[in-house]
C-alpha cells in the first residue's frame, strides 16, 4: 500500500524550505572555468584544496595572495595603538597582517573603489574578528586620502599596493585578462566611467598609439592602433577575445617562431595600457603621491608596491622631490623585491618593486 502520509509530508516541506542550490557542473575531472572552481571560492571550507593550488604556484580562484608581506611589515614597524591606512584594500591580505600587529589596539582605514570586492573583504575580515571598532572600510579612490585624514587625523603608517588583485584578473566578467573571454570592461569600479570597449569605440588611431606607448612601452603600438581602427569599422570590439584577436592580426607579419611569445607579451602590455587609461591610474597615483606627506604623522612611514615601470618612475620621482624639500627625512635608495622563494610560490610577484619613505 502506498504511503500517502509520507508524500504529504514531502509536499509540505517542499513549499516551506528553500530549494538546494546546485553547484556549477563541469565536464572532466577538474574544473577549468573561474565559475566552476567552487571549492577555491570557499577557502574557509576547503582549505586543503586552496593550499594545494598555492603549492603548485597558482592563485586560487576568487583569492589574492598578498606580495612582500614580510618586507612591508619589517619596514612599517606597526605598534599597538597606532593608526594606519591601507590605500588599496583589495582582498585584504595586507590589511589582515597589519591588523594582527595592532593586537586589538589602534585603527586601520581601508580604501577601495571596487564595490564588488570591497564588500566581500569587509565581511571576510569581520568574520575573522575585525569589525568597525578597529577597521573602517571606505568605498573611496585612494587619490582622496586627504578626505580620510580630515576625518581620521594623520596616519602612523600608509600602504599602497598598486597591483590589480587576482580575483579581478581571474574573473572573466571583469574583462581584465586576455586569457579568458568576457566583456572588455577593465574598470576597477564597473559602475563608474566608461568601459574599455566603449573607449576603443571612440579613440582615434593617434590617441591609441600614444596610449600603448606611454602606458606600456608597447613596441608594436603603431601596428596595433592601426589594426584596432581597421577592425572596428567591420564590427565592434566588445570582448577580451575580440581585442586579443586584433592584436594577433596586427602581429601576423612576424616570423612564426617569434609570433606566439610576441602576441602574448603585446596582449599583456595592451590590456595594461587600456586599463591604466580607463581608470586614469597615472593621474590617480600622482594625486595620491602629492597628498601623501600631508596625511602622514611625524615619523610616519609609507610603503608602495609598484608593478610596472611607469608606476615606479612616478613613485621614485615623488619621493626624491619631497626628500629634497625636507618633507621626507629618509627614502629607499634602491627598490626592494620579493624573495626568489616568494616568486616561485607566486608568479605574479615577479615584477613587484617596493619603495618606502619616512615623514620628517
Amino acid at each position: 500500500m502506498e504511503n500517502t502520509n509520507h508524500k504529504e509530508y514531502e509536499g509540505s516541506t517542499e513549499n516551506t524550505e528553500k530549494k538546494h542550490k546546485r553547484r556549477v557542473r563541469y565536464s572532466g575531472t577538474h574544473p577549468r572555468r573561474f565559475s566552476e572552481k567552487y571549492k577555491e571560492h570557499q577557502p574557509e571550507k576547503y582549505a586543503d584544496v586552496v593550499e594545494k593550488v598555492i603549492r603548485k604556484g597558482s592563485t586560487p580562484a576568487g583569492m589574492h595572495i598578498s606580495i612582500c608581506v614580510k618586507e612591508i611589515l619589517d619596514f612599517l614597524q606597526i605598534k599597538p595603538g597606532q593608526k594606519g591606512l591601507d590605500a588599496t584594500l583589495g582582498y585584504g591580505g595586507h590589511t589582515l597582517e597589519m591588523l594582527k600587529c595592532l593586537n586589538g589596539q589602534g585603527h586601520i582605514y581601508g580604501l577601495d573603489v571596487d564595490p564588488i570586492e570591497s564588500a566581500k573583504t569587509k565581511e571576510r575580515l569581520k568574520n575573522l574578528g575585525y569589525g568597525e571598532d578597529i577597521l573602517t572600510v571606505k568605498l573611496l579612490n585612494f587619490r582622496n586620502i586627504d578626505q580620510v585624514a580630515a576625518e581620521a587625523g594623520k596616519f602612523d603608517f600608509v600602504l599602497a599596493d598598486l597591483g590589480v588583485s587576482s580575483m579581478q584578473i581571474d574573473n572573466p566578467e571583469r574583462g581584465f585578462s586576455y586569457k579568458t573571454d568576457g566583456p572588455l570592461d577593465l574598470r576597477m569600479n564597473p559602475q563608474k566611467g566608461i568601459s574599455a570597449a566603449k573607449r576603443l569605440a571612440e579613440v582615434t588611431e593617434e590617441e591609441l598609439y600614444g596610449m600603448l606607448l606611454e602606458n606600456a612601452d608597447e613596441p608594436y603600438a603603431a601596428e596595433i592602433a592601426k589594426a584596432t581602427i581597421r577592425e572596428r569599422r567591420i564590427h565592434p570590439i566588445e570582448t577580451s577575445t575580440d581585442f586579443r584577436n586584433v592584436i594577433e592580426k596586427a602581429l601576423s607579419f612576424l616570423p612564426e617562431k617569434e609570433k606566439k611569445e610576441a602576441v602574448k607579451k603585446s596582449c599583456q602590455r595592451s590590456f595594461q595600457a587600456l586599463r591604466i587609461d580607463v581608470n586614469s591610474e597615472f593621474e590617480v597615483l600622482y594625486d595620491f603621491l602629492e597628498k601623501l606627506p600631508q596625511v602622514l604623522a611625524p615619523n610616519g612611514r609609507a610603503a608602495i608596491l609598484t608593478f610596472h615601470s611607469g608606476e615606479d618612475r612616478l613613485v621614485k620621482k615623488s619621493f626624491k622631490e619631497f626628500y629634497k624639500e625636507g618633507l621626507y627625512k629618509e627614502i629607499s635608495k634602491d627598490v626592494i623585491r620579493p624573495s626568489k622563494e616568494e616568486c616561485n610560490r607566486n608568479s605574479r610577484a615577479k615584477c613587484t618593486k617596493m619603495r618606502w619613505a619616512i615623514r620628517a
